[in-house]
């Protein structure tokens, strides 16, 4: 059971996590949904495609721009109010490192904190178990926020990754976060070679074994433009999709991603063929 929000899910359900970047520099849609009016309209239409969760972001990943804490709270707490009043039943997950902006964020009604720097501030965990909100645990390979590897080596890369977020979800759990509320996340490109986030996905039953639901972000990363020679990520929708397919076979419970009709076709397509969803119509043959 995955409890996030007032929602509930099954062991066999397969989660969209829509992103919705407050940011003018986005890596991939260079600040489509920066202005408030757009950034709303990216959340309806997430939610009329079929996503369960909506993940705002108030700061690129990547390197760029300072942006500091003040900034950051413009940039989401009065946008996370405004979701959570048009769209009361959607899970709201909020992507940050800084535990002031996931109090503020919390205070106005996230259901998530997205924690994509492995704990960079520990009170972030702190804030999750505060609220009794759901919490990402992120391998990030040690990395500061918003700085990308550099010749990174493990001595395997799959235990390091194992034992990290496994590490930070039993930190999480006992400092009083809901343990049917914690999720684990790879982190794919996050203090990583493109070899390194191959092989982390090939080892998605792996991560699926320690019992905690896994996310998947991976939508239209660097290590999908460089394994297949896709330079703009504008062009790796394809490769997105089938790294899905596969991370949801071997177990996956949720995946973090810019195309929600795309994925949740994929999704429901998986389920289908491993028997956990019916066909839509299975009339072929009975006429």
């Amino acid at each position: 059971m995955l409890k996030l929000g007032t929602r509930t899910f099954g062991d066999r359900d397969l989660l969209v996590m829509a992103i919705i970047n407050r940011t003018p520099d986005s890596f991939y849609d260079r600040g489509a949904t920066f202005a408030e009016d757009s950034a709303l309209d990216a959340v309806d239409r997430a939610v009329a495609e079929g996503a369960d969760i909506v993940d705002i972001g108030g700061v690129k990943a990547g390197p760029g721009d300072a942006v500091g804490a003040s900034e950051e709270l413009r940039r989401t707490v009065p946008f996370v109010a405004k979701v959570r009043d048009r769209h009361p039943d959607v899970v709201i997950s909020v992507d940050t490192w800084r535990a002031e902006v996931g109090r503020a964020v919390c205070a106005e009604g996230a259901d998530i904190i997205n924690d994509a720097w492995e704990g960079y501030d520990p009170d972030l965990a702190r804030v999750a178990a505060e609220y009794r909100v759901g919490i990402v645990c992120t391998h990030a390979g040690g990395q500061i926020p918003r700085t990308r590897p550099h010749r990174v080596v493990y001595r395997d890369v799959v235990q390091d990754i194992i034992t990290t977020t496994t590490g930070l979800a039993q930190r999480a759990e006992a400092l009083g976060v809901p343990r049917e509320s914690i999720i684990i996340d790879p982190g794919h490109d996050f203090g990583k070679t493109t070899p390194q986030t191959l092989a982390a996905t090939a080892a998605t039953d792996q991560l699926v074994a320690t019992g905690w639901p896994v996310l998947m972000s991976l939508s239209r990363k660097d290590f999908i433009g460089e394994t297949l020679d896709i330079p703009e990520p504008k062009e790796r929708l394809t490769g997105t999709l089938a790294t899905t397919a596969v991370t949801a076979w071997l177990g996956a419970r949720i995946w973090r991603v810019h195309d929600v009709a795309a994925t949740r076709t994929v999704l429901d397509m998986v389920a289908a063929i491993r028997g956990d969803r019916p066909p839509a119509l299975a009339v072929r043959g009975l006429a």
